[in-house]
């Protein structure tokens, strides 16, 4: 057994072999180029978002080709395919080994980024020396967060809040409990809704002004009453349901936006675009973490993005690893991903250890 062997033992992937089904391939460890390190993850947390929607088999990329040049999603041959490696995009590592030239970065040095629930990840230095999680960040778990920190910054900023405006955040679960944080540090009045108890109780520890269970009571009454009859400022909706986008559209003061950052699966069911949302003249902003609003894009990227969420993190601004609910050793992935499926209500963020 070699050094690096000792160091991280055999190294894997964790891979989706059918819908609903973890594998586990083998990686090469192979030799370091110059300028490249190689990285023993630490810890990966899995989006029970977009992620499942590939574990599950709803995601399009799994129906139809994307088309890069055209932005156009083509019937016939599917981007992805059984079996394929799990997309896990929150991850955090060790740096264990540098290659000759290597000196932006150190051995021990711990990286956050998005490389897949994947035990070791060799990349170049350029990549991981703006990626060094900063030494004010205790809990290692919470460096997973860069990916789905930046997701919830870009819709606050899609969302162009202005300080006292009422924002309505449909959804608390990991990412919607984000944009709680984020959209009342930009100085927003909250309104968290969501239809579980005990997401509600933690949009409040979360900074939420007001809450609403959209299960008891009609969601858009409920706002108008919180807002003196207007509507929220600006909604954001990220739960990815069509039926809440709807209540997201009925909750908006008229001549406003809605942002609507959620994954939606399917046909939008459950839309009536002829009601509120034509009277009403709202706005439907789209929020993908594939680009940022145009009038921005000179001042911000996706790394900005992602940077900015773990620098917030790093000066206590936001408090990201509250949302951290189970952790599983990576080797028990099956029944992290059986948790999701099954009783997705009674987590928030897990996470996979790989430190075994």
């Amino acid at each position: 057994m070699n050094a690096i062997s000792e160091v991280m033992g055999e190294a894997f992937t964790v891979t989706v072999e059918e819908p609903g089904k973890l594998g586990r391939a083998p990686l090469e460890v192979r030799p370091l180029g110059t300028h490249d390190v190689r990285i023993k993850t630490l810890y990966s947390g899995i989006s029970a978002g977009t992620e499942m929607t590939a574990y599950l088999g709803s995601n399009p990329y799994l129906k139809k080709r994307w088309n890069p040049e055209t932005r156009l999603f083509e019937e016939g041959a599917s981007s992805l395919s059984y079996p394929m490696p799990a997309i896990g995009y929150e991850e955090v590592g060790e740096i264990i080994e540098v290659g000759a030239g290597v000196t932006q970065v150190t051995v021990g040095q711990y990286i956050w980024g998005a490389w897949g629930h994947t035990s070791m990840h060799v990349a170049e230095q350029r990549w991981a020396a703006p990626r060094v999680l900063d030494d004010r960040v205790t809990d290692l778990k919470t460096g997973i967060f860069s990916q789905m920190g930046g997701i919830a910054l870009n819709a606050v900023i899609d969302a162009d809040i202005h300080v006292g405006e009422y924002v309505a955040a449909f959804g608390q679960g990991v990412p919607g409990l984000m944009v709680t944080q984020l959209a009342r540090a930009n100085g927003a009045e909250v309104i968290a809704i969501d239809r579980l108890p005990a997401r509600l109780e933690a949009a409040r520890a979360s900074g939420a002004s007001h809450t609403i269970n959209s299960a008891e009571v009609d969601a858009a009454t409920a706002v108008q009453a919180i807002t003196d009859g207007r509507g929220a400022d600006v909604t954001i909706e990220i739960t990815g349901n069509t039926h809440a986008l709807n209540d997201a559209i009925r909750s908006t003061a008229v001549n406003s936006r809605v942002v609507v950052s959620g994954f939606m699966q399917g046909e939008a069911s459950g839309l009536y675009l002829g009601e509120e949302f034509h009277h009403n003249r709202i706005q439907l902003i789209c929020s993908q973490i594939g680009g940022v609003n145009p009038s921005l894009d000179h001042r911000w990227d996706r790394m900005r993005l992602d940077s900015t969420a773990m620098r917030l993190q790093a000066e206590g601004r936001v408090d990201f690893g509250k949302l951290i609910s189970h952790t599983f050793k990576a080797s028990d992935a099956q029944a992290a991903f059986d948790l999701l499926t099954n009783t997705p209500n009674d987590a928030l963020q897990v996470v996979l250890d790989f430190t075994e």
